[in-house]
């Protein structure tokens, strides 16, 4: 077992790149295989998620390369099977992607129901809808779901819920369908929109990504294409709320800062400091917080996935805070290891009420999913003393090589072995 231990209290200074978007590499992946062509896609996240799905293809029969710097080549010609590896598919969300990507190309998919961050019900409902209405057959039994189709026929599709992975996968097997595909109440999140734009790079005919209403024109073949993955907004959010938290000075480049507008307002709100360019965001602490309130919401909206490192940010900010979580019914686990730090934040069904306290204090804590693990970096940045966090898992699916940046930026962090008996190895942080 690992754990990351965070003596706190270092000021985060200096610039930190952000990798390619989590969210928008687990669907390009899969869509690789709606073609029999080669496939190059560049600045990847070397990440769990990531490698696990190219595990995946690489079952189903395809010629994966995956580099560690962020490249991977995709031939997937000598794919032979729709049915996806159980275990492997229970490691991940997104691997439902693998449904709409097979039930394009072969009008078959076979796919247990997915894993990943235990946040809330998660119900694919709204897939099935889609995959139903371009004329599949679903049925799922012992966990495991069956799609089938003699032929996929476009069709108008209204989303009862704004769902990212719903108007994902619709658009994955409606690229190969007879007709015209409308997708209504489309979600309009950065990463629909990168999907659709290597969607287009492959020969799609898709118009409307980042607005509500998404069309998409089937067409016969795809090709393959060499592609490159937008950065991702919330690793960058993660820094720039880092950077505020400890009182540092950040500049959070290679970013696309009107994906980020939402995380800004509310720093800004707070009374930090950012300054935007091209293709950079700095932000730079200036004391205190102030207490705000906030509530997530679907893109352009502030994102669910930084409510966790937010809370973190406000449980020292001068009076009390509210947050509504509009998205995720279970996404205050982290609370419960943020209070053993010293914080005094409060939940009641999806509100959380924060009243700042003078500071946090080190102590080991466990990340209970992916965000939460992130939030629980950024407390153990501003805690005094040393903080121990584990099941590091759920960080390594979604943050590429995360103590590293920090180290660059002037954090006291390192990962440290456990060993059978519960004693850290190896570490100059533990006295």
């Amino acid at each position: 077992m690992e754990k990351l231990l965070i003596r706190g209290g270092n000021r985060l200074t200096g610039t930190v790149k952000v990798s390619g978007a989590k969210n928008a590499a687990v669907a390009i992946l899969p869509a690789a295989l709606l073609t029999d062509e080669t496939c190059v896609i560049e600045n990847l996240p070397y990440i769990n998620d990531v490698t696990v799905l190219a595990e995946i293809l690489s079952e189903l029969g395809a010629k994966v390369a995956l580099d560690p710097v962020g490249r991977i080549i995709i031939e997937p010609y000598y794919v032979n099977k729709y049915k996806a590896d159980y275990k492997m598919v229970k490691r991940m969300r997104a691997s439902y992607y693998l449904l709409g990507a097979l039930l394009g190309r072969f009008g078959r998919a076979e796919i247990a129901f997915p894993g990943g961050c235990e946040i809330g019900v998660r119900p694919i409902d709204q897939h099935i809808k889609g995959f139903e209405a371009l004329g599949a057959n679903i049925n799922i039994e012992k966990g495991v779901i069956y799609a089938e189709a003699d032929k996929l026929v476009g069709t108008e599709i209204y989303l009862d819920v704004v769902s990212v992975g719903a108007t994902i996968n619709i658009m994955l097997a409606a690229v190969r369908a007879e007709g015209i595909t409308t997708i209504v109440n489309a979600a309009k999140e950065p990463h629909v929109v990168d999907v659709a734009n290597f969607l287009n790079n492959m020969g799609s005919n898709i118009k409307g990504a980042g607005t509500d209403v998404i069309k998409i024109k089937g067409v016969e073949k795809l090709h393959g294409c060499n592609y490159t993955i937008i950065p991702d907004q919330i690793e960058a959010g993660t820094f720039m709320i880092a950077a505020a938290a400890t009182g540092g000075d950040v500049t959070v480049d290679k970013v696309i800062p009107k994906h980020l507008e939402a995380v800004t307002a509310k720093l800004l709100e707070t009374g930090m400091k950012v300054v935007e360019g091209d293709d950079y965001v700095r932000v730079i602490g200036m004391g205190l917080p102030r207490c705000v309130n906030l509530k997530t919401l679907p893109y352009p909206g502030f994102p669910t996935d930084l409510q966790q490192p937010m809370t973190v940010f406000l449980s020292v900010a001068d009076g009390t805070s509210i947050i509504t979580e509009n998205v995720w019914e279970s996404r205050y686990k982290h609370v419960a290891e943020l209070r053993k730090m010293g914080a005094n934040i409060k939940t009641e069904d999806r509100i959380a009420i924060i009243q700042g306290v003078e500071s946090l204090t080190g102590a080991s804590v466990s990340a209970t999913d992916l965000r939460a693990g992130a939030a629980l970096i950024i407390a153990g940045l501003m805690a005094e003393g040393l903080t121990q966090i584990d099941n590091l898992e759920h960080i390594d699916r979604g943050y590429e090589r995360i103590e590293q940046k920090f180290i660059k930026l002037g954090a006291d962090i390192e990962r440290a072995t456990v060993d059978e008996d519960g004693n850290i190895t190896g570490s100059s942080l533990v006295v």
